[in-house]
């Protein structure tokens, strides 16, 4: 099993509430952190801006990613979301073997 952490982005807690729930309904994902808010600034339509947003982490399969990409993009407000993920490539192999457990099949 290969596992990963997945990086979103949301504007808003509640988002990332309804967004988090549908990741584990689905059981696309076994566990998910929500960050406080932070601030963000990045390049957009030609310049620089900034907004207050909260940091989701999900941890999953890397089989489920693409499912996990396409139910975000479902819920998510913005235009063009982050949503990456980011390989483990080493950990405690009773928490890997949780997250393969708590997350459907392939």
């Amino acid at each position: 099993m290969s596992a990963v952490l997945v990086y979103i982005t949301v504007p808003t807690a509640e988002e990332g509430e309804r967004i988090t729930r549908l990741l584990l309904e689905r059981r696309l994902v076994a566990c998910v952190n929500m960050m406080a808010p932070h601030k963000s600034m990045y390049w957009w339509q030609g310049k620089i801006d900034q907004a207050e947003e909260i940091v989701i982490i999900a941890k999953t399969r890397a089989a489920l990613f693409d499912d996990v990409k396409t139910a975000v993009c479902e819920m998510h407000s913005y235009e063009c979301p982050c949503i990456v993920a980011l390989p483990i490539t080493d950990g405690h192999a009773p928490f890997l073997t949780w997250i393969e457990q708590e997350t459907g099949a392939d």
